[in-house]
């Protein structure tokens, strides 16, 4: 298992790598200059060309790329990314100032995510009538399919413009925060009903769940005893893509409902070609990611015992050779006629 985790840690630090770089590389391309829009005070082609000039060396930015690059990369390392270009704030103060509002907004969504996801997929396959089972099922392919500043513009028409039940914009208050954590937790919470339904859909087929409908479980009690456990691996897999897709929702969520974070910081940084803003965004949200994932490994075993087992069947031979140790209802290409005492989780 350490060296597993050591690959896992190791494989994290090669994203993080790609990440910077790819973003360094996309930034260097992109049309306009930084200096230049921080001259002219945040319009192009209104500044002083000396004073552009004089920006730009300041700034490092007339050196050739790979310099940069180096420069920029041995910052990082030591979590130094730079001032910003519009105001001179070094971007790691930027990004704790940030950091608080778009973390109870994404903590916030997660929760409702998951709430509504899992409810979603477990009521979905409780429900006797096919028809009705037919539409739940078919709500989150429509909810992923919805565009998120759509959604967002639709519930500030109803529930802000036309009921006034919560304010419209700011950043401030439990009352602020509901309309976009619901915003970005539908399609999100979408996505995990889709995953969860499916899961349960096939681990309901397995013999285990026959046996334990013999024994005279209900169907809430297998649905939420026995099959959810079974049929959570494959959830929580798409854990690292569910924050992912959280930390992407809050740049369109944050800029339509007018609240600060990294989102709209990520915004007003690209706009502006505020280089150091943008890397330590994307480092940022790459770390989340990487950690996360290495969460969601560690998590595995607890949910499934059968992985920490089977890491236990390779034993070594008597000519120093491992050889795997059949363990009946825990390997998964067994054979059927070897499963037969497989119980309920």
């Amino acid at each position: 298992m350490v060296r597993y985790f050591a690959g896992r840690l190791a494989l994290g630090i090669l994203v993080l790598w790609a990440a910077f770089t790819l973003s360094f590389l996309l930034l260097y391309l992109l049309p306009g200059d930084a200096a230049a829009v921080a001259a002219a005070g945040g319009g192009e082609g209104a500044a002083d060309p000396a004073a552009v000039e004089a920006l730009r060396a300041e700034l490092g930015l007339d050196a050739p790329f790979h310099e940069q690059y180096l420069a920029a990369l041995g910052g990082a390392l030591v979590l130094d990314f730079g001032s910003s270009v519009q105001n001179g704030i070094p971007a790691t103060e930027v990004l704790a100032r940030a950091l608080p509002s778009t973390a109870t907004l994404a903590g916030a969504a997660l929760v409702l995510s998951i709430v509504g996801g899992v409810g979603l997929a477990l009521v979905s396959n409780l429900v006797r009538s096919s028809w009705l089972r037919g539409i739940l099922q078919s709500l989150p392919s429509l909810a992923i399919a919805v565009p998120t500043f759509w959604l967002g513009l639709l519930l500030l028409q109803v529930f802000s413009f036309q009921l006034g039940w919560v304010p419209a914009f700011g950043s401030t208050g439990i009352v602020g925060l509901i309309l976009p954590a619901l915003t970005l937790s539908i399609p999100t919470g979408a996505y995990l009903a889709q995953v969860l339904t499916r899961s349960l859909h096939e681990t309901l087929a397995r013999p285990f769940v026959e046996q334990a409908r013999a024994k005279g479980a209900g169907d809430t009690r297998i649905l939420v005893r026995h099959a959810l456990r079974n049929a959570a691996l494959p959830t929580l897999t798409i854990g690292g893509v569910l924050v992912g897709q959280l930390l992407a929702g809050t740049v369109v969520t944050e800029t339509v409902f007018s609240r600060d974070g990294i989102g709209r910081m990520i915004v007003t940084a690209v706009a502006n070609r505020d280089i150091p803003l943008v890397m330590i965004a994307v480092v940022f949200a790459a770390v989340v990611f990487v950690v996360t994932n290495l969460i969601v490994d560690a998590l595995y075993p607890l949910i499934d015992p059968r992985l920490t087992h089977s890491t236990k069947q390779q034993r070594p031979s008597s000519k120093g050779r491992s050889t795997p140790q059949p363990t009946p209802g825990l390997v998964p290409n067994e054979p059927a006629a070897a499963r037969k005492n497989e119980v309920p989780a």
